[in-house]
């Protein structure tokens, strides 16, 4: 029988998780979006692209750290994870991590115990970041993104009342 001190425990690393990974991924977009501007010598369509690398690179990084916690309290009060093979390695530890960020979900490797709790954390964690990822990638495209030849920039187009 799990315990309350358990599953406290589990929230209390899901809370740090979340702080860490909110940390983690507003540091990387600052800096992306302070660096990208002063890339001259990559073209500025390029430059979306290395916001897209940048924005992969800290959401596999929030994978991993997912998946030490899991990795660290998994066991007889932290709970364990079940399904596919004989006793998890970290190796699935970070499959199951990457297809709960993404809420991929496919049901080969599941959760038992208070370790359930983090996985919905996780969850909540990468569909959020996925999406301040997908708008920081937006507004970078905006921002380098050359228009198409011939067409007038929508700015333009406004101040001229069309």
């Amino acid at each position: 029988m799990q315990t309350t001190q358990s599953f406290l425990f589990i929230g209390a690393l899901g809370l740090g998780l979340v702080l860490g990974s909110s940390f983690l991924h507003y540091e990387v977009l600052r800096n992306l979006s302070t660096l990208l501007p002063g890339l001259g010598f990559i073209p500025r369509r390029m430059r979306v692209l290395v916001a897209i690398l940048g924005g992969m690179t800290s959401h596999l990084l929030q994978v991993v750290l997912f998946a030490v916690a899991y990795f660290l309290a998994a066991g007889p009060t932290g709970g364990a994870l079940a399904g596919d093979g004989a006793s998890p390695t970290f190796f699935d530890f970070v499959y199951f991590s990457t297809e709960t960020y993404t809420s991929l979900g496919l049901g080969d490797i599941y959760a038992v115990g208070p370790l359930r709790l983090l996985v919905g954390v996780e969850s909540i964690t990468g569909l959020l970041m996925i999406g301040w990822t997908t708008s920081f990638t937006y507004l970078e495209m905006r921002r380098h993104w050359d228009p198409i030849p011939g067409s007038t920039p929508r700015r333009a187009r406004e101040r001229n009342g069309d």
